[in-house]
């Protein structure tokens, strides 16, 4: 489905890695391990088409990531390290909009039960959430993804309590289940056994 082909990054004229290959194949869970600074964001904007590699090549079912363009943009969701979501607005209205702008747009039912399942209030603004709250709301747009067939996720588990660690290893197993991919970094072990690793470390 995805396959890494020999990738290399650089940043500041320092590799931060080299020769770098995988494939992440339908039902499949991947986690990118490593330490600050080894890469894990900029390997998963690579696989997004975000950030091009130095050298190397990310292909999707067969073809070149930069020859699909918007097709492959349109088959994949990122959530970036960042929660990505705006204070003076609802945890509702940024999913919403966060949807909308994915070409997504999901009716207010389906709104509220994604933001149920993920344990977010929904009539708060977010600057009056924690910051788990925030990370919660964020993730919340997974529950209405399920037909995305590719989940790149930048630190999911990042300020998430044990709770919400259990709701979103869930989300990724079942997304796994029903035949989608996902790739997400972390510097923790979120207890996924099934998951393969890539450690950027190694």
């Amino acid at each position: 489905m995805l396959q890494a082909k020999e990738l290399e990054c650089e940043r500041g004229g320092r590799a931060l890695f080299r020769s770098l290959s995988f494939i992440l194949e339908e039902g499949e869970v991947l986690r990118v391990a490593g330490a600050n600074g080894s890469g894990k964001t900029s390997l998963l904007r690579i696989l997004c088409g975000l950030l091009p590699p130095a050298s190397g090549e990310v292909i999707w079912k067969g073809a070149p990531i930069q020859a699909l363009k918007e097709d492959y943009s349109r088959q994949l969701v990122y959530l970036g390290h960042a929660p990505a979501v705006k204070d003076d607005l609802t945890a509702a209205e940024n999913l919403a909009i966060a949807c909308r702008l994915a070409g997504n747009a999901q009716p207010e039912e389906a709104l509220r039960e994604a933001l149920a399942r993920f344990e977010v209030p929904r009539k708060l603004f977010v600057r009056q959430l924690s910051q788990g709250q925030r990370r919660r709301a964020a993730l919340a747009r997974l529950a209405l993804s399920a037909p995305v067939p590719l989940w790149l996720l930048d630190e999911p588990f990042t300020a998430l309590d044990s709770s919400g660690v259990a709701i979103l290893r869930g989300t990724l197993e079942q997304h796994a289940a029903r035949g989608g991919a996902v790739a997400f970094t972390t510097h923790q072990d979120p207890g996924m056994a099934a998951a393969k690793v890539v450690d950027l470390d190694a």
